[in-house]
């Protein structure tokens, strides 16, 4: 399991709804709408430095 980096929820990489490659490393996504948060701005989820707001 992969923890989505915008919501921290747990994803398998075999149905995450997404996935991403940032600096060499790929992440995976719940849905696409964490994706697209995280592509917004993606060093500031790198690390859990920053959780969306649910």
């Amino acid at each position: 399991m992969e923890t989505d980096p915008v919501c921290g929820m747990q994803v398998d990489p075999d149905t995450a709804a997404a996935a991403w490659e940032y600096e060499g490393t790929v992440y995976y996504f719940c849905s696409v709408g964490c994706l697209e948060d995280f592509k917004k701005d993606p060093g500031a989820f790198v690390g859990g430095a920053k959780r969306k707001e649910m």
